[in-house]
């Protein structure tokens, strides 16, 4: 009898998908070479063509470049891309969690504060899994807003800035920051004061990228 398969056959891209970006996301897939297509098909039980798919997904999602002849490779953290992504953040996000807390039902705050404590204990453990966690927590005080261009493209920006978000963790002393800030912006969200909400979470975003620039590089002219 011959063992299951890790994926089942229905939407494999899409677990691919997953699957391969929480790798990317925890720097278990190095940047030095070529994506070894063939061991993930095999490790995986799937065949080549949904695995085709989910790199053709993650080239789209900027985590992934194709090079020709050569395979698919991770795409390297540069302090263009972190300030790139960031001033983007920085030019939605603000607006549209303001916006966000004031529609905020009862369940919505339930789901932040969940994905608040979920975020806090990973953070607190310097554990990878921070990054999609962070997403959550920060999708949590956005989607309530109801508009659906924005919402697309906060998460967009946030598959995108989750290795840096890894990356930043990993200095002494920024998970606790990251806990204060998050559990700042929490309580204003959930108090429904726009202006602070607005305040803090840019704030947030722009320390994460001052730190960014720093280590990365200059920020780009």
């Amino acid at each position: 009898m011959s063992a299951t398969p890790l994926l089942v056959r229905t939407g494999l891209a899409a677990r691919i998908v997953d699957i391969v970006r929480d790798r990317i996301v925890a720097g278990e897939l190095s940047e030095d070479g070529a994506i070894r297509q063939d061991a993930l098909a095999a490790e995986l039980g799937v065949s080549k063509i949904p695995l085709r798919e989910a790199f053709a997904k993650l080239e789209q999602e900027g985590l992934v470049l194709a090079k020709a002849n050569r395979g698919y490779f991770v795409r390297p953290l540069s302090a263009a891309e972190a300030y790139d992504v960031f001033e983007l953040r920085l030019k939605i996000e603000p607006d549209a969690v303001a916006a966000a807390c004031a529609k905020a039902s009862p369940g919505d705050i339930l789901v932040a504060r969940a994905a608040l404590a979920a975020l806090n204990a990973s953070a607190a453990g310097g554990k990878a899994a921070a990054g999609p966690l962070n997403r959550a927590f920060h999708m949590a005080l956005v989607r309530p807003c109801a508009r659906p261009v924005t919402i697309q493209t906060t998460e967009r920006l946030q598959i995108i800035a989750e290795r840096y978000v890894v990356h930043h963790l990993q200095a002494s002393g920024r998970p606790d920051r990251a806990i204060g800030e998050h559990e700042a912006l929490f309580a204003a969200w959930e108090a429904k004061d726009r202006t602070a909400s607005a305040k803090l979470c840019s704030a947030h975003i722009q320390g994460t990228l001052n730190d960014l620039t720093i280590e990365l590089g200059r920020k780009p002219s």
